[in-house]
């Protein structure tokens, strides 16, 4: 689904079902360097279970026009003009590693339009080494290793994936390196830069699930707690076994929380 926001190409994946504003919208936030891609089984299965759904492509990410925006409070307003466009008017925002950050500043902006948050390998402040944000910078093709190196959980590293022949670290690998040149950099730089996190946090209304895997070694666990803290109605969860990449190391398990927690919001 193309969408028109600023006279640029908003892609956006509707999980194969027509895109109905009337229905329950969720929104599917991708992180650093990647694209809608990332959310792929979990795009599906949401379209098909009573949500109308746009996984998106960020700005210069994916097939959506550029360049990228270089602020996650930015990226947040971009947020709401796609709704606009969409014609919807409230959503419930699920985001992964950046696209949490994005998601819950989209929250604060217009909490009385969000229905609920899900922040996956969220953190209080996503730091970003000086190494990868000078090997990003200089188009470095070891910023891709890193982040699959470190992104990726043990399990991973010695296959696992939940559909056979398929291969986690490659394929993150390629997506990465499939960016516009200078799109990485300038996603870590913004995660680097966001330091507003708990002050978004305080002001978000609606119910929030914070998703995170036991051996997350970028966003571990114990760095949502300052979140946790500030979040009036709030979940936490914990997948086993997994790394940083959680909807693709455990695509199942992350339908299942989001599910779970969706329903009880609703209920």
């Amino acid at each position: 689904m193309d969408l028109n926001v600023n006279g640029s190409t908003v892609f956006a994946h509707t999980g194969g079902k027509p895109f109905d504003p009337a229905q329950p919208v969720l929104v599917l936030i991708h992180g650093a360097g990647t694209d809608h891609t990332f959310w792929g089984l979990q795009t599906r299965y949401f379209a098909h279970h009573g949500y109308s759904v746009l996984a998106l492509d960020l700005p210069g990410h994916g097939r959506t026009d550029g360049p990228a925006l270089d602020s996650i409070d930015d990226i947040a307003d971009w947020l709401w003009q796609v709704l606009d466009a969409a014609g919807a008017k409230a959503a419930t925002f699920a985001g992964h590693s950046m696209g949490s950050l994005i998601a819950l500043a989209a929250g604060a902006k217009q909490p009385e339009n969000t229905e609920a948050l899900v922040l996956v390998g969220t953190a209080e402040r996503v730091a970003v080494h000086e190494d990868l944000l000078a090997a990003a910078d200089n188009r470095d093709s070891r910023a891709f290793d890193m982040i699959t190196d470190w992104g990726f959980g043990k399990p991973a590293h010695l296959g696992g994936h939940q559909a056979p022949g398929l291969w986690m670290l490659g394929g993150g690998h390629a997506l990465l390196s499939a960016a516009t040149p200078g799109v990485l950099a300038t996603d870590l730089a913004a995660c680097d830069a966001y330091g507003g996190a708990v002050e978004a946090a305080a002001k978000v209304t609606c119910p929030v699930l914070l998703l995170s895997g036991a051996g997350d070694r970028m966003t571990p666990p114990k760095m949502t707690r300052a979140l946790a803290a500030v979040l009036d109605r709030v979940e936490t969860e914990i997948l086993p076994a997994t790394g940083h990449m959680i909807m693709v190391e455990r695509p199942n398990e992350t339908i299942d929380a989001i599910d779970g927690f969706l329903q009880r919001v609703r209920a």
